[in-house]
This record gives structure tokens, sequence and C-alpha cells, in this order.
């Protein structure tokens, strides 16, 4: 696996209009095709860009095929910015001074419900002729009234009237002088709200193509229309020209392409980059700019960064006000720092601003994604004390903190509160509904979810998607995340940033570590800047292989200035080590930890727990267990789960129990891995029979054992020589779809072997082989190894002589092998 890694780690730089922006690739059969992570830029703009035609058609691909997943068909998108009213004019009367008396009364013709399109050309004669013979303002007047014209029906949401009449005032020779790029800076920025990008830049390349001297504030108004769109890359591009037409950008120019620098998650270094060279053209940031690059902290949880410039900000003069706090709140919320989150809190009320619904949203947020429940709950008690009610954002954080947690009851507590409280699902709450189902492998009850909200009128939206993809990676079903896939593009959605790091988790999840390495390459490929989560996706795809070399790597560039560590990454590390068998650096790396030169969040403290588990390390389990539990962190279900499971391996019934009554007096809901860990102990045990009832337990639960609880079970009825019961099993196990592996095979062929059944035993191998599961080295060795012990060499050499009639593709260095194992077990 490590040779094929030749990946193309380094960050690309931001999109250049050297290059085509969105390179149109070739479908190939053999690998899945994923389109750029935004829709393709209106080919007249392209054009103006790059000063050439695309001959793709991104529309002429043959759509899919539906997967069997039933999923209903999609509800067109709109796009609705958290916390902004559908409303632009804010419920505010129109009104511009500006205007003439006789172009007051043109714009109350033009916006009456009895205007016709045939009268335009009258209306806009009448306003030229009033204004034509007044002498030397009649052109400057005639320009303020075609503005405040197209001002007022962009108002009144008549922007196709708009352009009409910026069209004929254009058409006529005599007008020309009278509209200049304030005009066109409106019309694109009316466009843009309507959510009609392509119009705007085939308005902007037209009139740029026939010498129309376009200003800076139309460039501004085109980047923003992309970018208020989503289309972050089309708004660089636009950027990189304006620069290049030697078209100086204004303070807003770089407040808008900062912000879309934090929307595309470009490495810090970049973006301060872009705010030195804003200084240096001798632009001042203001507070808007200080905002902006507050925000632009929250993906990378560059905590430390936001702090920076919170200080800067107030040394350049500035007050932080209501948005700067509530900014920081979020980055250090989606940092996982609830006390730092508290200490912005008191600053801001000392300041005297009133904490606001975001303002607790946000630090709720905080508490629940570090695992702190009881004080994100204390948290919603007081905002309701200070009469601020909970909104569905509210909710949806509680419910999603519960829900990770493992405590699926408390989770549905906080669901039925939200509907006693009227308050209305959105489309995050149905996201949580899905993830909770799909975790517990209850995809019946999760697919219900999906089709739910369309019938609450709700639409799927990327997240959606998203989660669905995650669900099915993490349960190993790789086909069903190719379908689901293939249902989201045809559904009309272009996989983003998020999708393609979901997609590289997902597959790396199912063991296909080529395909998760494809999608990295593709999403480099088409454009889309990694980020600290692709990093972090990367590094968890790294860890599944145990490719700790290269975790390493990747871990260095990081720290070159490429993307800030976080957590996440360094448990990734931990896994690496973990899975690559390399415990003493597993150890060293768990020093830093608890002497604090690596942060020891809670996070983790967790992942040590898991690490030092699968390693079969109790002491340094304990000691994490232990050192989570004295810096106030509480476990979760993935911790509790992995204190069973050593425990459970070692037969250490009291401390399981032990563990059991704290997830039950603490509301945690058992996991499958809960009972797969229960079976396992009892599976070794004389109470062996035990195993089966938990079995039972599982399916009255509604929930749907895997192949190693039928395994573990059938394990049990094997070594106590129960073959019947062992056979049972195993018929109930492909009954439910489940293909037996080689592990449930070799469980019987050791059976057969240490009851001298060896007729029995070949029989297993020879019936796994025809369907299809290769022996491996455990299924010969149980065979050769038992007739060693009943000293019955000859026999033994015997099988290995003969083991060809029986598995015709046994390579040669197999059969010297088995011969060596004989000779070893004999001397």
């Amino acid at each position: 696996m490590a040779e094929k890694l030749a990946l193309p780690l380094l960050l690309p730089n931001p999109p250049s209009p050297s290059k085509p922006l969105f390179p149109s690739h070739q479908r190939n059969p053999t690998t899945t095709t994923i389109p750029s992570s935004s829709p393709p830029i209106a080919p007249l703009l392209h054009d103006f860009l790059l000063h050439e035609h695309s001959n793709s058609n991104p529309n002429s691909k043959t759509p899919p095929q539906p997967h069997k997943l039933h999923i209903p068909a999609p509800i067109p998108r709109t796009r609705t910015r958290i916390g902004k009213s559908r409303d632009p004019n804010r419920g505010k009367p129109w009104s511009n001074h500006r205007l003439s008396a006789k172009g007051q009364q043109i714009l109350n013709s033009l916006i009456d419900s009895k205007f016709v399109s045939s009268n335009l050309d009258q209306l806009l004669l009448q306003l030229y002729d009033t204004h034509k013979d007044v002498v030397g303002s009649g052109i400057e007047s005639l320009s303020l009234d075609i503005l405040g014209i197209i001002k007022g029906l962009g108002f009144y949401k008549k922007c196709d009237l708009a352009l009409s009449v910026f069209e004929w005032v254009r058409n006529r020779d005599d007008c020309e002088s009278i509209l200049d790029g304030s005009v066109v800076a409106v019309l694109i920025s009316m466009l843009g709200k309507e959510g009609r990008v392509s119009a705007a830049a085939s308005l902007f390349h037209n009139l740029h193509k026939n010498g129309f001297e376009l200003d800076v504030y139309a460039y501004t108004s085109l980047i923003t229309a992309c970018a208020g769109n989503g289309r972050y890359r089309d708004a660089m591009s636009v950027f990189n020209k304006m620069e290049e037409e030697g078209c100086k950008p204004t303070l807003i120019t770089y407040n808008v392409i900062l912000n879309v620098y934090g929307k595309m998650g470009m490495p810090w270094n970049k973006i301060m980059a872009r705010v030195e060279g804003m200084k240096n053209a001798g632009i001042a940031p203001d507070s808007y700019t200080y905002n902006t690059l507050i925000s632009c902290c929250r993906r990378g949880s560059l905590y430390g960064e936001a702090a920076e410039v919170f200080k800067e900000m107030k040394l350049a003069g500035f007050a932080p006000d209501k948005v700067t706090y509530n900014a920081l709140l979020d980055v250090y919320g989606k940092s996982r720092r609830p006390k730092e989150a508290m200490e912005v809190l008191k600053e801001m009320e000392i300041n005297g601003f009133s904490p606001s619904i975001v303002t607790y949203n946000s630090l709720i947020s905080a508490y629940a994604r570090d695992g702190l429940l009881e004080e994100a709950m204390e948290l919603k008690t007081q905002m309701v004390e200070k009469g601020i009610e909970p909104d569905v954002f509210t909710f949806t954080t509680l419910f999603s903190g519960f829900e990770k947690a493992g405590k699926d009851e408390s989770a549905m507590k906080v669901f039925e509160e939200m509907r006693s409280a009227c308050c209305k699902p959105n489309i995050c709450t149905f996201n949580a509904l899905i993830k909770m189902h799909g975790n517990r492998g209850k995809f019946t009850e999760m697919m219900k979810v999906f089709e739910e909200i369309n019938a609450c009128k709700c639409a799927p939206d990327i997240v959606t998607w998203n989660t669905l993809l995650a669900v099915f990676g993490q349960n190993g079903m790789d086909s069903e995340v190719s379908g689901v896939f293939k249902e989201m593009k045809r559904a009309g959605f272009v996989p983003e940033r998020d999708t393609f790091n979901t997609l590289i988790s997902a597959y790396s999840r199912c063991g296909s570590f080529d395909q998760a390495m494809a999608v990295y390459k593709r999403m480099l490929e088409a454009g889309v800047t990694p980020d600290l989560s692709t990093y972090n996706a990367v590094l968890a795809a790294l860890a599944r292989g145990g490719l700790w070399e290269h975790s390493e790597k990747i871990l260095s560039e990081m720290k070159d200035g490429r993307c800030k560590p976080n957590e996440l990454t360094y448990s990734s590390l931990l896994h690496a080590y973990a899975n690559g068998k390399q415990i003493e650096r597993m150890c060293v790396l768990a020093e830093e930890i608890y002497t604090g030169e690596i942060e020891p969040h809670a996070v983790l403290l967790k992942t040590l727990i898991l690490v030092c588990s699968k390693s079969d390390l109790l002491m340094e389990t304990e000691r994490a267990f232990l050192e989570l539990r004295r810096k106030g962190f509480s476990p979760d279900i993935t911790a509790l789960n992995a204190m069973l499971a050593i425990y459970g391996r070692r037969q250490m019934v009291a401390k399981t129990n032990e563990i059991l009554n704290f997830m039950n007096e603490s509301g945690f809901t058992p996991s499958l891995t809960t009972y797969n860990s229960l079976m396992y102990m009892y599976s070794r045990s004389e109470d062996f029979e035990r195993s089966e009832r938990i079995l039972r337990e599982i399916l009255e639960k509604g929930m749907k054992p895997d192949i190693i609880s039928y395994n573990t079970v059938m394990y049990a009825y094997c070594r106590n020589g129960r073959m019947r019961e062992a056979s049972r099993i195993l018929s109930e196990m492909r009954d439910s779809g489940i293909v037996p592996d080689a592990i449930t095979y070799n469980t019987f062929v050791a059976s057969y072997a240490g009851d001298s059944m060896f007729v029995e035993a070949v029989d297993v191998v020879r019936y796994m082989i025809k369907h299809g599961c290769r022996p491996n080295q455990n299924t010969y060795n149980s065979i050769v190894d038992w007739y060693c012990k009943l000293s019955r060499r000859d026999e033994a050499n015997m099988f290995v002589n003969n083991l060809r009639n029986l598995d015709p593709h046994i390579p040669k260095e197999e059969e010297g092998r088995l011969l060596e194992r004989i000779r070893n077990k004999w001397s």
C-alpha cells in the first residue's frame, strides 16, 4: 500500500486565470467521476477570463441510474443564509430623494400592475425629453434618474424590467454618456441577489467586450454575486482578472475576497498574505475586515489566530461589536474550548452587549462538542431565564451532542421537548436524526427520516447527502456509498470540499484505500483546496493501514505552515502507530499529551483509551481513562466500549460490570460494539450460552448484528463441542444476508480438528473454497497443529503433501511453511 502513495499532498495555490477554472475531466469507467465543487462558470464570463471558449458541455452527460435505495425526487434547492430575512428590504418602504419628479412618475408607472412592456419606449422617451433641454445639468440629472429608476425596480424585484431599461439606454447613441459603472454594479448586485450569477456574468462580459469602461464597483459587485451564491472559485477568478486589468481593489473588495478565502478554507498564511498586500496598497482594515478575519478562523479551529486578530482590532482603535464577540465565540466553540468561550461572554456583557440566541447557541455548541452535556443543558436553562427562547439550532445542537455521546434516550428527550415547544425541525435536525439511526445500524428508520424531509416541506441539502455517505462508509457498505454518491449527483448536487472529505473517509473505512486516495487526487484536480478536515481525512485513511511513516510526513508538512494540526490530527497519528504496531512511538506521543506538550484534549484522551485497549495494554488504558476523568471530561460511548473490550478480553467480570453500571446510571445507550464485547467475554467463559442470549437481545432491540456478533456466538458453541448449535447460528447468519468469512470457517475447522474429526475439518475447507472464501494461514495451521499435538506427524506431513488436491491454488511457499511448522512443532 505504501508504495502506491505517490500523493501530491502539498496545498495548491488559488486558481489562476491562466488555467481553466473548471477543467472538464473525461469520464473514466474504472474510477469515480467527481465534478468540481461549484457550478460551471457562465460561458461568457469564462470567455472573458480565459479568452477561449470551452468545448465541454456539462449537461450532456447521461445521468447515473438510480441507486437501489428508494430516494424521493429532490425538491429544488434555495440558498438562504441562516439568520437572514428572505426580504432584503427588511420591510422598509422605497425612498430615493435623488429622483426627479418626472423620474418618480416614470418609476411609479413601471411598477404599476397594469404596465405593459410595449409602453417602455414611450415612457423613457418622456423622461429623455424632460431632461434634454436642461442647460448644463441635463445629462447629469438624466443619469441620476436612470440610476434611481433601476434601483427602484430592483427594490420592487423587477429585475428583468431594470435590465430592459438599461438596454434601452445603452442602445441609444445619444445616451451612452449617462451610463457608468455604478449602474452596472447595481444591476449585477440585483442579479446576484436573485441567484442569477450566469446572467450577471454574461452582462459583465458583453459590456467589457464592447469597450464599456467597467470600474472597481462593477468588479466588486460580480465578485460579491459569485461569493453570495457559493461560487467561491469563480469569485477568486474575477478578482484575479480585476488585478490583471489594473483595476485597484477597494476596502469593500478586499473584505469580500477575504470572506471568500475563509469559505474556501485557505491556509492562514495565504489569508494573512492577502491582508498584508491590502495594507501595502495603502488600504487600512476596518471593523468588518477584522470580523471577517475572526470568522475565517472557524474552519481550521484557529483559536490562537482569532485571539491575535481580536487583540490587533482593539489596538487599531476599533471597538468590538456583537458580531465580533459572536464570531469569536463561534471560533472557540468549533475549537472545543468552552472555558475561553465563557471568558468572551463575560467581556461581551461587561462592554454592554447582551448575549443573543446566536451567542448562547455558540456556547452550547462549545460544551456539547466537548461532551460537557450537563453544562450545555445548564446554559439552555440560563438563556430561558433571561427570556431567550431556544430555537431549532439550540435543540439540534443538544440533540447531536447527546447522540454523539451515545445517549440516545437523552437525545430523544431533547427532540420531544423541541416538538412540545412547537419548534419546527429544520434540515439540520433531520440530518442529526439520520446520523443517529445510521450510527446504530437502523437503516430502515434512517431512510424513513430521509423521506420525511420532503413530507415536512424541507429539502435535502449537501450535509444530508454527506451524512448518508458517512454513515454507509463507517458501516463498510462501499456499494451503498457509491450508490448514494450517484443519487446525490442525479439530484443536482455538486460535491463540495466536505463531500470529498466524507468520501475519502467513507472509502477508507470500507477498506478501499486506493479509492479513497483516488478521490483525494480528483479533489486536487478539480481545483478544490484541501483544508484541515481534508488532511485529517487522509491521515485517518493512512492510520487504518498503519502507515505511520507517511502520517508523520503529513504532520510535518502541516506544521510547516500548510495547516495547523488539531486534536483529530494527533488522534489519527495515535491510530497509525497502534495499527502499525509501533507501541513505543504511541507511548511517547501519549507522554507528550499527559505532560501537556500536546494539549490533553478530551478527544485525544478518548483516542488513547481506544488505541491502548486495542493494543491490549491494560495499565495504559486505565491510565488514559483516569486522566480523562481527572480532567473533568465525560467519557463517551466509544471510550466506555474500549474499557469493556479490554476487561472482557481478560475475563475481568467485576470491572466489566462496573462500566456497565456506569453506562446505565449515566444514560448511555449500548451500541452493537458494547454487545459484541459482552458476547466475547461470555463466549470464553463457563457461561458461554449467554452469548446467544445477548444476540437475541440485540435482535429484539431492532439492531442488526454484524459478522463479529455471529462469529463470536459460533465460537462459543464450537469451543464447547456444540457443533449443531454453531451450525444453526451459521444458517441464521446466512439468512440475514451476511456472508461467512475466513474467521467463520476457521472456527469450525479448528473445532473439528481439536476433536480429531479431520475428515469433517477438511470438508469445511473444501466448502469454503467452493464458495469463494480463500483459506488463510490459520486455516491450515489449526489442522497440522492438532495432528502434531496428537503425535500424528506422518498424517500431518501427508495432509500437506496432498494439500494441492484440496486447494489447487495454494502457493508453494505455503506448503514449505507448513512442513517447516510441523518440523518445529515436532522438535
